[in-house]
């Protein structure tokens, strides 16, 4: 199947919260305790949030449309806010999440273009993102699409505080 892709508006923000939450949790959610996930995705991570980020001029994101303009995906790009060195405008891909069904079709593929495309017509020169360690699967996609690693960053969920890396591609 072939997925359309559409630029995310803040009335999208109740389906990228859920994609977002629902993908998270299945994704990485063996790693905390319930109630600190639970609390987490509650408090850093409400609907609010995302309608704010998803109408703010620095954030950009988009949709990846399934059956029936359903979205089964979205990428989500924002300021810089990561431990690396400034010097040259950058951006952050803060998330690139698929449904399941969705893997595996391209959308992936198609989607992080979108967002290299939209840093280049921005002006950044890099864009930079945080993966789990232990996320090999994300680790290869992103290392294929030209990112390489450039430090560690701490990524706290209650009290468990994850080994994440930063990886950037220069553009």
């Amino acid at each position: 199947m072939s997925h359309a892709l559409r630029r995310a508006t803040a009335a999208d923000a109740p389906a990228v919260h859920d994609l977002f939450c629902r993908n998270f949790r299945a994704t990485f959610g063996h790693l905390y305790p319930p109630h600190e996930l639970a609390q987490w995705l509650e408090e850093s991570c409400p609907v609010a949030r995302f309608a704010r980020e998803l109408s703010a001029a620095d954030h950009a994101a988009v949709l990846g449309l399934g059956a029936g303009g359903v979205p089964v995906g979205f990428c989500l790009m924002g300021p810089q806010d990561l431990p690396v060195p400034a010097g040259r405008p950058w951006w952050v891909l803060r998330q690139l999440y698929l449904e399941e069904e969705a893997r595996g079709t391209g959308l992936a593929d198609r989607l992080l273009g979108w967002a290299v495309c939209e840093a280049r017509a921005r002006g950044f020169a890099a864009l930079y993102l945080t993966v789990w360690i232990g996320n090999h699967r994300a680790r290869r996609f992103y290392e294929r699409h030209g990112f390489a690693e450039v430090g560690a960053y701490p990524f706290r969920v209650g009290s468990t505080v994850d080994d994440d890396r930063i990886l950037c591609r220069a553009l």
